[in-house]
């Protein structure tokens, strides 16, 4: 009785923030226990990375010097990108195996489930992140970037990732299948990432696919990553980078939070 009456007179915020640490948890500890997502995590990224550094680095030139140097900022916004897919498939299961069922029958905050498996995919960017950046410096990266350039770069990685993982979450509510997230996931990040600067310089590019590329968020990202890395000049990439993360978020938050409330009380 006594645990009820303290339960009862907490302060909702404090309650909601309970319940999303407990789904942070539950969705983060899916990444070290599912095989799967640990391959995801490690080894596909090196594979992107390596595989392209050697098969194109000899034939495509860049301002950075070595094609290493260029590549590494747009394979981790890409890897960040397709990561954020993950989302859409953990929600899209939940809903196919009833855990929102269970979840509606407590007494708990009924956003929690969505930022549990979002905030989980901020871990999986920053290990893979990092993973790749070893990687990169033990087959020729050599970064220029200063002590606050890192800790721009992390915070622009972050706020893009998060992004993505609630535009993700879009695509979770609304695919019926596990197969359906995974096309869905398929035909949004695959236009964005390829056709954009984070393998080639739009520069050489058709001029209706150079002039989407140079516009869209991914190009944005990569490029304000790319020149914090190698140390030069940012231009106006840091703070486009920031207004698409944001305006991401303004319509991905409310409208999953929507769809998300619909579904699980319909």
């Amino acid at each position: 009785m006594a645990a009820e009456l303290q339960f009862e007179h907490k302060p909702k915020l404090v309650l909601a923030l309970q319940d999303s640490l407990l789904m942070i948890a539950r969705s983060s500890r899916h990444i070290i226990r599912n095989r799967d997502q640990l391959l995801g995590t490690f080894f596909q990224p090196i594979m992107f990375l390596v595989l392209f550094v050697y098969v194109f680095g000899g034939a495509i030139h860049t301002s950075t010097g070595s094609y290493i140097n260029f590549l590494l900022a747009g394979i981790i916004v890409q890897t960040a990108a397709f990561g954020s897919t993950t989302t859409a498939l953990g929600v899209t299961t939940d809903l196919q195996k009833g855990i929102m069922d269970r979840f509606r029958s407590l007494p708990m905050f009924n956003l929690a489930v969505l930022t549990g498996h979002v905030v989980s995919d901020l871990f999986r960017t920053m290990i893979s992140s990092t993973v790749m950046i070893l990687v990169g410096l033990a087959i020729g990266f050599r970064p220029h970037a200063s002590f606050t350039d890192w800790l721009l770069i992390t915070g622009i990685l972050l706020l893009f990732t998060l992004a993505f993982s609630w535009l993700s979450a879009i695509m979770g509510l609304i695919a019926k299948s596990v197969e359906g997230v995974q096309w869905l996931g398929f035909v949004l990040v695959f236009p964005l990432t390829f056709a954009s600067s984070a393998f080639v310089p739009t520069a050489g590019m058709a001029k209706g696919l150079k002039i989407f590329a140079e516009n869209q968020p991914i190009t944005q990202v990569v490029n304000a990553v790319r020149s914090l890395m190698n140390g030069l000049p940012v231009g106006n990439t840091v703070w486009l980078s920031v207004v698409w993360c944001l305006g991401i978020l303004a319509v991905g938050i409310p409208l999953s939070s929507y769809m998300f409330r619909k579904k699980t009380t319909s």
